[in-house]
């Protein structure tokens, strides 16, 4: 099923994001992680790729059994930036081949080698390339493609950020999956700044429920979010308690996803970071909302 038919559905949604392994060795430890929440059953699953090709093997392979064995619609993650038009090419034609329908287009991580001054000599620079070559190829795909509500760290300000999404769009993408926030009044700002700027495709927000205080480092540095001063305050309080903090991070993001349902909001994409108990319980939470 085409993600894009999900999303225009007037019930509400919730999606969950799984990954490959970092190294092969690992693939056996990730998998029984990625079956649980395909029990699941969510709405979709969409399956990152890694960065560099380097794990990128098992995106197609995960994302078919999630669809076989458990019929849960998927997408799968395809970057470019470190690949050559060739390689691209040939992963076009794996995911076609495999009868996967949607596809999440993005440009990609830069490795420790690439800097951006040497761009010219890349065979892609941006999502848009991709978003292209993915419409020129001759598949029906649904393709979907990353944005920021608080502005790519690349771009120089937010109305030059929408402008380049506005140009993904207008070159095929189908729906557009915000990095994750932790203030959704950043997003409904982003969402009215869009549509003004004539972006009518359906947006997907990506809530990443913080569950340990060392992942919030990290997420702070992946994305740059702002962090709401109540969100701060609860990692202060649990942070150094695992099994509460867990709690505390499983019912922020629970009330995150609430609010956007009673704003509006009717898809809601979770970044699960493989972990099926959180999944599980903000599904849960949320049983009656989302049919479950």
């Amino acid at each position: 099923m085409k993600i894009i038919k999900i999303l225009n559905n007037d019930h509400c949604s919730l999606s969950f994001e799984v990954f490959p392994p970092k190294v092969s060795t690992s693939f056996e430890q990730v998998k029984p992680a990625i079956e649980k929440i395909a029990k699941l059953r969510p709405s979709f699953m969409s399956v990152t790729y890694g960065a560099g090709g380097g794990t990128g093997r098992y995106t197609l392979d995960i994302a078919e059994d999630i669809r076989n064995r458990y019929g849960v619609p998927t997408m799968a993650h395809l970057t470019c930036v470190s690949s050559t038009k060739e390689t691209v090419a040939e992963k076009i034609r794996e995911l076609k081949a495999a009868g996967i329908q949607n596809v999440m287009a993005l440009r990609g991580d830069l490795t420790p080698d690439m800097k951006l001054s040497d761009s010219d000599s890349w065979d892609y620079c941006h999502a848009i390339d991709l978003v292209r070559e993915l419409r020129e190829s001759g598949a029906d795909f649904c393709i979907g493609c990353a944005c920021y509500p608080e502005v790519h760290p690349e771009s120089a300000n937010q109305t030059e950020d929408i402008k380049y999404l506005k140009e993904k769009v207008d070159a095929g993408c189908d729906f557009i999956t915000t990095q994750m926030f932790f203030d959704n009044n950043l997003l409904y700002n982003f969402l009215y700044k869009i549509r003004e700027a004539g972006i009518t495709v359906p947006v997907v927000p990506g809530i990443m429920p913080i569950t340990r205080a060392v992942q919030l480092e990290r997420a702070l540095k992946l994305s740059g979010s702002f962090m709401p001063q109540r969100f701060k305050a609860i990692v202060d309080r649990f942070g150094h308690d695992d099994f509460a903090m867990t709690q505390a991070g499983i019912a922020y993001a629970t009330d995150q996803i609430i609010d956007l349902y009673a704003n509006g909001v009717r898809n809601v994409h979770l970044y699960t970071m493989n972990k099926p108990e959180v999944a599980r319980a903000i599904q849960n939470n949320l049983s009656s909302i989302i049919g479950k």
